[in-house]
């Protein structure tokens, strides 16, 4: 499971020109599936940002969580997360999940963000979206958790 984390002021998705999601101070994470992804990814990942320390506190260092400056969060789906641009021009997805595995464990993420205390707001799974945010910092962050293969 990969996530894109991106502090914003404020982050929206529209679809067909009308906003269906929007947030304030907070992040925008967009969330790419494989297939080996479990509920465990999508709790160790949604723990971890609910908890990473990505806010200014007073002197101006990173010490603040999203849950300590009460700052929402935008989930949006992303398989592209996963292309593969090693070999052409034409990057392959073949890395990223299906949709009948992908959508459930992304609402299960943000489900689980959600349950550690973090206000959601959401992408529509499969919609070809336009997701506007103004970054804060700018802070962008790669996180990776990957289920151990068998």
């Amino acid at each position: 499971m990969r996530v894109l984390l991106q502090r914003a002021r404020w982050g929206r998705v529209l679809v067909g020109g009308h906003p269906i999601a929007e947030i304030g101070p907070g992040v925008v994470l967009l969330v790419g599936i494989t297939h080996t992804d479990t509920e465990e990814e999508a709790r160790y990942l949604a723990h971890k940002i609910a908890h990473l320390r990505i806010f200014e506190d007073e002197a101006g260092k990173l010490n603040r969580s999203l849950l300590d400056v009460q700052g929402e969060a935008l989930v949006v789906s992303q398989f592209t997360l996963y292309a593969d641009t090693r070999k052409g021009r034409r990057p392959a997805f073949v890395a990223a999940a299906r949709p009948e595995h992908a959508r459930p464990l992304v609402e299960r993420f943000a489900a689980l963000l959600q349950a550690e205390g973090v206000p959601v707001q959401t992408g529509e799974f499969g919609a070809h979206m336009h997701v506007e945010l103004c970054n804060h910092g700018p802070v962008t962050i790669w996180l990776e958790r990957e289920h151990p293969q068998p």
